[in-house]
């Protein structure tokens, strides 16, 4: 029970912590291109100049 003491605050700082980051990363534009990443990777390069 002593321990339900230390373990409940610890818990309920980690799940604002985690709810603070999730919002910092939707105002920073984290998720504004979701489909951006996905598309680039079928892009081709530019080829090496061959020097």
């Amino acid at each position: 029970m002593n321990g339900l003491i230390f373990l409940i605050p610890c818990a309920i700082g980690l799940g604002i912590l985690a709810l603070l980051g999730f919002f910092w990363a939707l105002r920073s534009g984290q998720y504004d291109d979701l489909e951006g990443a996905a598309q680039r990777i079928l892009l081709d390069d530019k080829p090496l100049s061959e020097d």
